[in-house]
């Protein structure tokens, strides 16, 4: 039987993080932490595992991104089940939880994430603030069920999961804060055919206008839904956040600003919704 240095030394692999996919499909082949590869690297592999780890290897030269092949992917400490209707949750999300989490709110306030997918916001400000009560909306029921799976095996059940399109499935219900990471990639941006993206579901991805017009109804919709000093907080493109601020200003937000993410780029933009009196956009 080869040894697991071995097998790692003969996987081929594209990308930048070749050898890490390399390892993370091999532990999962051999049900072992990555620990154990770089403690024994003269263990022998068994053959049950070999062909595993050599199926897989052929998915993802194909392109198959390494978390549906695996079927999960960290996120905020939580390991989340993602599948081929959700987008792969991503570092640069993180900082929106971060600054959701960084606002000062009542410890019962009433929190609404658009766009959920895999559930990953909603269920991180939910390991942190367990007694926020918090909605998650998707407009795909294939997410929302990974969604739901998630929060059941996480112990987070206090999430809602509502599907409709943005604000439809709440009606006239209001909302302490309101996060979202929404489409948000120009339909001819060459990035699309980059990385994992293919693979994603597209509708999850793209936004007509530049990739603007998703942000733009978010802002432009949110007001009615949000209570007297309540937080907007978006996920956008590393380069349109002057472009967001510019629309959360017009609307009639408040205390607007950006934040950086951890490459130095201006990733989440927000404002609190000061207007006594919502106006129709």
């Amino acid at each position: 039987m080869p040894t697991i240095a071995e097998v790692l030394a003969t996987a081929q692999l594209p990308g930048d993080e070749a050898r890490r996919d390399a390892q993370l499909l091999l532990c999962r082949a051999l049900e072992k932490p990555r620990t154990h590869l770089l403690a024994w690297p003269e263990a022998p592999v068994p053959e049950n595992s070999l062909r595993r780890f050599e199926a897989w290897l052929q998915r993802r030269r194909e392109g198959e991104p390494i978390a549906y092949i695996l079927g999960e992917r960290e996120f905020w400490s939580l390991t989340l089940n993602v599948t081929p209707a959700t987008l792969i949750p991503r570092a640069d999300t993180e900082r929106l939880v971060e600054v959701a989490l960084a606002q000062a709110l009542a410890g019962d306030a009433r929190i609404l994430d658009l766009g959920t997918g895999s559930g990953a916001i909603a269920l991180a400000l939910a390991s942190e603030r367990p007694h926020w009560q918090i909605t998650a909306v998707d407009v795909s029921e294939a997410a929302l069920q990974v969604a739901r799976s998630n929060g059941l095996r996480l112990a987070l059940p206090q999430v809602r999961w509502l599907q409709g399109s943005w604000f439809e499935p709440v009606g006239a219900e209001q909302f302490h804060l309101i996060a979202s990471n929404p489409p948000y990639i120009a339909d001819d941006d060459p990035h699309l055919q980059a990385g994992d993206l293919p693979r994603e579901p597209r509708a999850a991805l793209v936004a007509a206008d530049r990739g603007l017009e998703d942000l733009r109804l978010l802002v432009n919709a949110s007001p009615a839904h949000l209570f007297a000093g309540g937080v907007l907080l978006l996920e956008h493109g590393y380069e349109q956040a002057s472009a967001v601020r510019g629309m959360l200003e017009a609307r009639g937000f408040g205390q607007v600003q950006s934040w950086h993410d951890l490459g130095g780029h201006e990733r989440v933009s927000g404002g609190v919704w000061t207007e006594g009196e919502v106006t129709c956009p």
